[in-house]
């Protein structure tokens, strides 16, 4: 279809990037493994899981949308399904957070990206699909949208769970040792 072909390199450079940064969160988790904090097993279960899950769903969704289809149809079922299955996992993500009130509490910032934007690009990738039929066009910028949504919420939150384990963990243990 015409419309999917104007987005091969939009999906290439996002589908690149998503599957570089899942390798990436990956090295960076083996490295701190050696010592990790208290509860990490639940920290990671609310915070880099769902990370690499997003980068992942990125990935995925720039595989649908370069593979051949003949119509928009097939992808946006496919896309559909994605947005639903996040949107869900949004809510466990958020459920996990509330857990760990009693080790660390949440603020605006972790809420936001861990639990509000992905759910709006998950959302959005619902919503597009249902739009698809009638408006592929715009259901395309949204799901383009959708995919810049979770590839930045993920680049944030590697970034928070690095700097936090660098410098507030790194700071408790020389105050222990």
């Amino acid at each position: 279809m015409a419309e999917l072909n104007a987005w091969d390199s939009f999906y290439v450079i996002v589908g690149s990037a998503a599957g570089a940064l899942v390798g990436l969160q990956f090295v960076v988790m083996t490295l701190i493994a050696e010592r990790p904090p208290v509860r990490a097993l639940e920290a990671g279960s609310a915070f880099s899981t769902p990370t690499v899950m997003h980068f992942s769903s990125v990935l995925l969704l720039s595989a649908i949308l370069r593979a051949p289809w003949a119509g928009i149809l097939p992808a946006a079922g496919l896309w559909g399904l994605l947005g639903f299955a996040g949107a869900t996992y949004s809510a466990i993500v958020a459920r996990r957070m509330h857990l760990l009130r009693g080790v660390y509490r949440p603020v605006l910032e972790d809420w936001s990206f861990h639990v509000f934007v992905p759910f709006a690009g998950y959302a959005l990738l619902a919503l597009c699909a249902l739009a698809a039929p009638v408006h592929a066009r715009g259901a395309l910028f949204g799901v383009g949208a959708a995919a810049l949504l979770l590839l930045f919420s993920g680049i944030h939150n590697s970034w928070d769970a690095v700097s936090y384990l660098t410098y507030v963990q790194r700071a408790k243990r020389k105050d222990e040792g």
